[in-house]
């Protein structure tokens, strides 16, 4: 046999060792007695009463993960499936998926293929050979991610689709071990029963990510103060991160003594050991809603993947010696020993098991597969416009109203017009009313009331259980959000500022936005991202608090992205942000400019011309709608968004003033989608265009708006742009220097009128 074949060597080897057991009856000290076979319902494992049935069903679990890696490899081999990253070494993990419930729900590494196949056997609907075929043969058929990738997912079975597993699944695992919790406090019902658990498996090499030392760290801090955390973190321990190998007892050493998380070891090799140490974890995991780090011992066999040649980077004997681990002999010795099953009722299973693994390849190969953009992204953005403004609109939640603003005197639509930071204290105020199954949280949001006083009262109105503040991480702030989502909670994070989302944007990118994506929406992670954001805020803070960066996000797929530029707009578009985010299940950012939250003037002192009353109940402002100003100027179209449209309208007033021009001024207030419909036909009734963008010149808005007038037959208009540099911003007056001014953009804009005026 080819060494370099170790799928089949490994499999000839399980082969032959059964049919060698098959040949020698007296190669084990049998429990049967005269020929008869064991009680199986009797308990063969003490203290935790393991039976011999649960010892088969966790075996044929396991037989059956192992097949599904050797038909993807037959199968790849034929370009007819497309992931051959297998779970072959770590079938220990079926105990896991045996002994937790249906309802627990499971953020899953890629080799935690024995959990699926436990967890699926015990809803007879189900049919996970099929099914996992379709998977890794991307077939439009897939029952979880409908093609789109090979991921272990179910609906039914609380299997929560995950891809990349390199940590980035942990912090959402942690935000719905606390959400459940937390919806308990604050009496609303979550999708699962209250004691579940939440389990979350990953490998050796990825819990030193610093993703998932932060999500650790998170449900250490929470269980410390009290909070009731119940994950179950399973780190499959094979020794080796693809080629890197783990230093030998740093998993043990590392995770052993830590402070609010439970360590127990297991041995994944031994189905007994498993049992009876998973047993006991899952046991204080589930009774005391605290975490606990169970350490499963593997091994990992077959390579990496398909395409990995292991003998590159370990030798011979080495890979030899782990084949000799194979949990799949070592639990077929314990099935014979305990007389649950004869070596030819086991060679007898597996190959069967090889047959239906074959049969079902044969059929899934042959089954659709997706074929247009349109039906790749299908599930990515879900937007029903009507469901949403009704949502939006929706007002039958008066006592709550008034309960939470003390009096209707005190209603928002009751005061003054006031700028921009009020006009979103008094919305969160009524969104938290609004929706009893929300919840507002991050740095600093609570007693404080905000870094900009922004959530002020609302932690006293709406108390701890809804308004509560977060330690100093990103990523468990969006990890809480994702967690919250699935727990039928509405989420309303803050990120205290732009330039600190960059240390968490892959919670976004890879996780929050994809979800939808990979499921085929069946899960749904409904948030709103609260951002204070952008520059301005004259010279201070530098870049940390002054952050024009929005390309990281434009480029996320799915992610809405709101703008406003003044209070009653973001009043109107944070109500229609939240219902996006209850009806179609959407990840919305809601980007605050800092600089024009306390921003009451417009063109002179004390002249109010930014201050506007709270706009009605039943105003909506739907996605990737713009607003125009100075609708029937014609000399110049200027287009921007927050603090621009600050700077544009008093650039244009001057621009009148000293040449008779006038300017319209385009506020996109939706930087995704953007209005693209209102940028065209506002930019030929015009003829000039003029961008202004604080983004940088490179990735930013303005690019995208270049592009959409050439695209839609504009691209002779004249068309020019302001923006910032790139750099990023720093401290003091010098920030002016790379960032649009209001004189600029006049100076800008004086020129592109010049020629008009002249010939008028």
């Amino acid at each position: 046999m080819n060494k370099f074949n170790r799928a089949a060597i490994v499999d000839q080897n399980f082969v032959n060792a059964v049919e060698a057991w098959s040949r020698d009856h007296h190669a084990f000290a049998s429990a049967r007695r005269d020929g008869v076979p064991a009680e199986k319902d009797r308990a063969v494992v003490y203290p935790n009463r393991m039976t011999g049935k649960e010892m088969i069903e966790i075996f044929e679990a396991q037989v059956l993960s192992r097949h599904l890696d050797l038909i993807a490899r037959e199968l790849r081999k034929r370009d007819a499936s497309f992931y051959t990253i297998g779970s072959s070494g770590h079938e220990g993990n079926a105990v896991v998926g045996h002994l937790t419930r249906t309802t627990d729900p499971a953020f899953l590494h890629y080799r935690s293929g024995g959990f699926v196949m436990r967890r699926s056997l015990q809803d007879p609907t189900v049919d996970p050979i099929y099914d996992s075929i379709l998977s890794q043969a991307a077939s439009s058929e897939d029952p979880i991610s409908g093609g789109r990738h090979k991921v272990w997912g179910s609906k039914k079975l609380w299997v929560i689709p995950q891809t990349s597993t390199i940590a980035s699944h942990l912090p959402k695992a942690v935000g719905a071990a606390i959400s459940i919790g937390r919806a308990k406090k604050i009496g609303f019902e979550p999708p699962v029963p209250r004691d579940s658990i939440m389990v979350c498996s990953f490998g050796d090499a990825s819990s030193n990510h610093s993703t998932a030392l932060g999500a650790f760290n998170t449900a250490a801090w929470a269980s410390y103060q009290r909070v009731p955390v119940p994950v179950l973190f399973v780190c499959e321990d094979n020794g080796l991160g693809i080629s890197v190998k783990s230093p030998p007892g740093y998993i043990e050493q590392t995770y052993s003594n830590r402070p609010g998380l439970a360590y127990y070891r297991c041995n994944g090799l031994d189905m007994i050991d498993t049992y009876e140490i998973a047993s006991r974890a899952i046991e204080h995991c589930r009774s005391r809603r605290s975490p606990v780090f169970l350490h499963m011992k593997v091994v990992r066999l077959l390579g990496h993947a398909g395409s990995d040649f292991e003998l590159e980077y370990r030798s011979e004997d080495e890979v030899i010696h782990t084949e000799s681990q194979d949990p799949l002999l070592a639990s077929a010795q314990l099935l014979i020993e305990h007389g649950l099953m004869t070596a030819e009722e086991i060679h007898a299973l597996y190959e069967d098991t090889r047959r239906r693994c074959r049969e079902a390849g044969e059929r899934a190969i042959e089954r659709p597969r997706l074929e247009t953009a349109e039906e790749v992204m299908k599930p990515l953005a879900p937007f029903t416009p009507a469901k949403v403004e009704e949502e939006a609109v929706r007002n039958n939640y008066g006592e709550r109203r008034l309960r939470a603003f003390g009096s209707e005197s005190r209603f928002p639509e009751n005061t003054p017009p006031r700028h921009m930071a009020a006009q979103i204290n008094s919305t969160l105020f009524d969104l938290l009313a609004k929706y009893p199954e929300s919840l507002l949280f991050g740095e600093d949001v609570a007693r404080k009331g905000g870094v900009y006083h922004v959530t002020a009262g609302l932690e006293k109105a709406f108390r701890a259980g809804r308004v509560f503040n977060s330690l100093l991480d990103e990523q468990a702030i969006l990890g809480l959000a994702q967690g919250a989502g699935y727990m039928n909670l509405l989420p309303i994070a803050e990120i205290q500022y732009l330039a600190y989302f960059h240390n968490a944007c892959d919670q976004i990118r890879g996780e929050a936005c994809s979800l939808q994506f990979f499921s085929n929406d069946q899960f749904r992670n409904p948030m709103v991202v609260r951002v204070a954001s952008l520059g301005y805020q004259k010279g201070f803070g530098g870049h940390f608090h002054n952050d024009n960066s929005t390309t990281a996000l434009r480029d996320i797929p799915g992610l809405v992205i709101a703008c406003p530029s003044r209070g009653d707009d973001a009043s109107a578009m944070l109500r229609s942000c939240t219902a996006l985010a209850k009806v179609d299940g959407r990840v919305v950012f809601f980007l605050e400019p800092i600089a024009l939250y306390m921003t009451k003037d417009l063109y002179e002192d004390q002249d109010a011309g930014w201050s506007f009353p709270i706009p009605p109940l039943d105003t909506y402002i739907a996605p990737g709608t713009g607003r125009v100003y100075h609708e029937n100027a014609e000399d110049l179209l200027i287009i921007t968004y927050g603090n621009g449209v600050y700077f544009s309208l008093r650039a244009a007033r001057e621009l009148a003033q000293k040449t008779g021009a006038s300017a319209r001024v385009f506020d996109l207030r939706w930087l995704a989608p953007l209005d693209l419909e209102g940028i065209a036909r506002n930019a030929k009734e015009c003829g000039r265009v003029l961008i202004v963008d604080e983004g940088r010149k490179t990735g930013s808005v303005s690019e995208a708006i270049f592009s959409h007038l050439h695209e839609a037959g504009l691209g002779s208009l004249h068309t020019e742009r302001v923006t910032g540099e790139d750099s990023y911003i720093p401290l003091g007056p010098a920030a002016n220097t790379v960032l649009p001014t209001e004189a600029e953009i006049l100076e800008r804009a004086k020129i592109m009128v010049r020629d008009r005026v002249a010939t008028s």
